[in-house]
């Protein structure tokens, strides 16, 4: 059976019910889950358990498995929100408790979204970036660009302009020893 796909697999499983078709899936990923699972635990008998738990799901809800899709991408996204629920309910505090602590927990939370003035603050200054980058001759606003527009590398910013690894680099140091004679 291993030259079968797990949809191939998936789908002899659908028809028969056997059980060494679904013992074969379980091979091929008890341990990619196990160990993806236990970057989410930190701990094996935890990642063993939720392991457990999600071939035990892909066992019950198989049949709404749709064979045109990645069984891969599927058993993992179960296991992902197996992983998760194990921890909200390995950490589950209680909201009512939050309260008891401190009356007023929701007014003491931080607001981290920027104000209106700070937005207009950003625009201005992203204005007065996007001038100075202008006012660069143009093989150093060419290279401060791709880099910080596009968020290419030095190397994939060389190989577009064909020119040496080296030069594109001085050209961005120089480029940024303007701008801040500019700004």
């Amino acid at each position: 059976m291993n030259f079968h796909t797990d949809e191939q697999l998936v789908g002899l499983y659908l028809k028969d019910q056997d059980g060494l078709v679904f013992e074969e899936l379980v091979k091929r990923y008890l341990p990619l889950l196990f160990s993806f699972t236990k970057r989410y635990t930190g701990n094996d008998n935890n990642a063993s358990d939720i392991t457990q738990e999600t071939f035990v799901k892909v066992w019950k809800n198989i049949k709404s498995f749709d064979q045109s899709k990645s069984f891969k991408t599927w058993i993992f996204t179960i296991a992902k929100r197996t992983a998760i629920d194990w921890l909200r309910k390995k950490n589950e505090l209680p909201f009512s408790s939050l309260e008891k602590e401190q009356n007023n927990f929701v007014d003491s939370l931080a607001d981290e979204s920027m104000s209106f003035f700070e937005k207009l603050l950003l625009q201005e200054k992203s204005k007065e970036l996007v001038f100075a980058v202008s006012e660069l001759p143009k093989e150093y606003s060419t290279v401060i660009g791709f880099h910080l527009n596009n968020d290419l590398s030095f190397s994939e910013i060389a190989l577009k302009l064909k020119e040496p690894l080296n030069t594109v680099k001085s050209r961005y140091r120089r480029g940024l020893i303007l701008l801040k004679k500019i700004l």
